[in-house]
């Protein structure tokens, strides 16, 4: 199974379009965005995707008004960080910031891949037996950087796409 990895959109509605597009042109069987969605509406157009979508809030969601309703509305599974989540017997944990994720790790050693956003910076780390991954920002914020990421959960490799 095949995940798409998104993070940072931060309301840029065109951007979320093309991702959206990417992600079903691809086939993933699911999205992960890492928090930092920033809008109700901008979730909202998330359910354009052909796939289960999970999600965690990020500092700039935490306060905004509409986004638990609209995934409710969606059936998206969208928590405060850490949201740990078992896809095809992999166990993910999905963080915004990374600035716990060490402390997790000393906690939890059954984890196959750590997810995060909020740095809008590309990480791809190896920590003992665990993934971390940070596609990058997908808002435009940083012109030419707009990436998401998509990891095939049978062998863990990633594609990082460039829109």
């Amino acid at each position: 199974m095949l995940i798409g990895i998104v993070s940072d959109t931060h309301n840029n509605i065109k951007n979320i379009r093309r991702i959206i597009s990417i992600f079903n042109e691809v086939g993933v069987g699911s999205v992960v965005h890492t928090g930092d969605i920033t809008n109700s509406d901008s979730l909202e157009i998330f359910s354009e995707l052909n796939c289960d979508f999970y999600g965690v809030f990020g500092n700039n969601d935490r306060n905004e008004l509409g986004l638990v309703e609209v995934a409710n509305k969606h059936g998206f599974d969208i928590r405060n960080p850490p949201f740990k989540l078992n896809l095809e017997n992999r166990m993910i944990a999905i963080f915004h910031e990374p600035d716990l994720i060490d402390d997790y790790l000393s906690l939890h050693n059954n984890l196959d891949i750590v997810l995060h956003g909020h740095t809008h910076r590309y990480r791809e780390e190896q920590i003992n037996d665990t993934l971390l991954f940070n596609p990058g920002e997908s808002a435009g914020i940083v012109p030419g950087k707009n990436a998401i990421g998509i990891i095939n959960l049978k062998n863990l490799t990633i594609d990082r796409i460039f829109f």
